[in-house]
């Protein structure tokens, strides 16, 4: 049974192994949440994520003979890596099995760690089974990314940190995929501290262990910006440990999370993915239910898509109304072009693009529809180069 002597044991095992990440307060957060609210800094690891600790934990405990023979793992994800690299540590071999869908980014840093990567399936589960496969031909270990005592003993290494750092602390809110990191908080928190409060956070479209746990039965979706809480099934160990020890699991959205990731970048200047927003887009979906709480969250990972990540900016431009498509229609005559640039920049917007449109219109005959994407300071600087707009004599409203 996962206990809090496996964790300290854990923790004794991967001193100077893994780094020991700062939890601090974020002030600027807590004001806008209405909670006291501190930050994990596991994207600070070197792999970018919390991962490290329960692979470092589990390839540490391999016997001799499991050592000469090495590992496999299956993932897509921060678990490939942070096996890799200890592994390459340890002077293990480490086969990682992925789906032949995996970005190549990842699996150039993973093959930057030393392993072998195999693609094999067009799923995770596909790639699981060969994964089985081949650590039965091989005589390999193979190292799950939660369901395993050890692997979850290394995640709760963290929860010690943060309740040293930061004692007063009454409320956990962590993100939970297969389970691995809540089950190793949970039993290292509660054990600590038994009026703690843990709170699990899935989201909508992969709500596995809200299911299994609560018994509910929300559709699982496909895609998710959280990919790394994106598991169909949780993990029986962990399930357990989350029915008996999480006080309450949460659903938020994917546009909380996009949020969540935009806060960190702009408040915090730190780069968090989708799965380790998930905690903070609770708090920003449900701040009644942690007001006036000393809340901890894990930031528990900073490997996102950089293509994903420009989406999420420019759609948080678009929310909070930096970024805004107007459309202005006036007299089709010379010098309209320019005097409605002239316009928006002495409204003091900046354009973006334009695009001018004649043929493909209801307006009359001799009028233009001008689209403009423009730059601005807020929604209310948009109504302000409208109104500019109107009182140069043309139509214009937000498209």
């Amino acid at each position: 049974m996962l206990t809090l002597q496996a964790i300290h044991d854990a923790a004794a095992r991967l001193r100077g192994q893994v780094l020991e990440t700062p939890c601090v307060e974020s002030r600027t957060l807590s004001q806008i949440v209405g909670a006291q609210v501190f930050l994990k800094f596991e994207n600070l690891q070197f792999t970018a994520s919390f991962k490290e600790r329960g692979a470092c934990n589990r390839l540490a405990q391999l016997s001799p003979e499991e050592r000469a023979r090495g590992v496999v793992a299956m993932s897509a994800g921060n678990h490939a890596q942070g096996v890799a690299y200890h592994a390459q540590r340890l002077g293990v071999r480490a086969v990682i099995v992925m789906p032949r869908f995996t970005p190549g980014v990842k699996v150039e840093r993973t093959r930057g760690f030393g392993a072998e990567v195999v693609l094999h399936g067009d799923t995770l589960e596909e790639a699981r089974q060969h994964a089985y496969q081949l650590a039965e031909q091989q005589g390999l270990t193979f190292v799950h990314p939660y369901d395993d005592e050890a692997i979850a003993a290394g995640q709760g290494t963290l929860a010690l940190e943060m309740l040293r750092a930061q004692p007063d602390l009454d409320t956990l809110v962590i993100s939970v995929g297969g389970g691995g990191l809540i089950a190793g908080v949970a039993t290292a928190a509660k054990a600590l501290k038994p009026g703690i409060t843990v709170v699990g956070v899935q989201t909508q479209r992969f709500p596995s262990m809200v299911n299994a746990v609560l018994g509910t039965h929300h559709p699982m979706g496909t895609a998710t910006i959280a990919e790394g809480i994106a598991v169909g099934t949780p993990g029986k160990m962990t399930q357990e440990v989350v029915a008996r020890l999480v006080d309450e699991l949460l659903l938020v959205d994917e546009g909380d999370i996009e949020q969540a990731v935009l806060m960190l970048l702009e408040i915090e200047k730190t780069l968090v993915e989708g799965a380790g927003a998930a905690g903070l887009a609770a708090l920003v979906r449900h701040p009644a239910r942690f007001a006036g709480k000393k809340v901890g969250l894990v930031l528990s990972g900073g490997n996102i898509d950089p293509l994903l990540l420009a989406a999420i900016i420019e759609r948080g431009m678009v929310r909070s109304g930096r970024l805004a498509r107007i459309q202005v229609s006036a007299r089709d005559v010379p010098g309209v072009l320019a005097q409605i640039t002239a316009t928006v920049a002495a409204a003091g917007a900046n354009i973006e693009e334009v695009h001018h449109q004649r043929a493909f219109t209801m307006l009359a005959a001799q009028n233009v529809e001008i689209d403009l994407v423009l730059q601005t300071r807020g929604k209310a600087h948009v109504e302000e180069v409208l109104a500019a707009l109107r009182a140069a004599g043309m139509q214009a409203a937000t498209h």
